[in-house]
């Protein structure tokens, strides 16, 4: 009575092992057949990056200042009866002092001797200002009216433009020719082997820059 027991489960045994072979083989197959399957999420990018625009630079940045301000922003109402609109804003701010090196003439350096040097360098400027929005955020904002974004936006240019004059107020030009002295002096000395002797030229800087 066993063994005929036997018998008839090992057809059954051999069924079930090739059920669970034929599974392992292709059940991922057929996930991928059931559109109720959970599956990861697939994506697709499109672009088509276009060269608009090739600048030489030559700007020597020397020196970088950064600021912070509390900037309280109001814009009177339209209309007398409503109250002004206002903003204020913890702002970080940076400005750049540079030289523009494309500005050196061949005339601007000149050599004297055996020994000596002589190099005119274009005027120092503010060559770029900006407020660091990532160091920036808004404090409050009153009686927008549903143009709270607008107000903002005024509020920033405004603290951007405070940017620019607090730089040229703290000195950043003057410090952009001491530090021009300082490292141009000893690396042209190094590549020349002559005492070098640097100039300003005395010309109106260059409006700046926004980054």
């Amino acid at each position: 009575m066993l063994p005929r027991l036997i018998r008839r489960l090992i057809p059954l045994v051999i069924l079930v092992a090739l059920g669970v072979f034929l599974w392992r083989k292709i059940g991922s197959t057929l996930d991928g057949l059931n559109p109720l399957a959970p599956r990861e999420p697939q994506v697709t990018v499109t672009h088509n990056t276009v060269l608009t625009q090739v600048e030489a630079l030559g700007k020597l940045e020397l020196v970088r200042y950064r600021f912070k301000d509390v900037v309280e922003y109001k814009r009177t109402a339209k209309y007398p009866f409503l109250p002004d609109a206002k903003a204020a804003l913890i702002v970080g701010g940076e400005a750049v002092g540079c030289l523009d090196l494309r500005k050196i003439r061949p005339q601007d350096v000149t050599l004297e001797g055996d020994s000596v040097v002589r190099i005119i360098l274009p005027a120092p400027e503010l060559c770029a200002f900006q407020v660091n929005h990532n160091q920036s955020r808004v404090f409050s904002t009153e009686n927008g009216f549903f143009d709270d974004a607008s107000l903002v936006d005024e509020a920033y240019r405004y603290a951007e433009a405070q940017v620019r004059k607090s730089a040229l107020q703290s000195g950043i030009l003057a410090e952009t020719q001491r530090n021009a002295q300082q490292i141009l002096v000893p690396l042209l000395h190094t590549l020349t082997g002559r005492r070098v002797i640097i100039g300003q030229r005395l010309v109106a800087p260059t409006p700046a820059r926004k980054l």
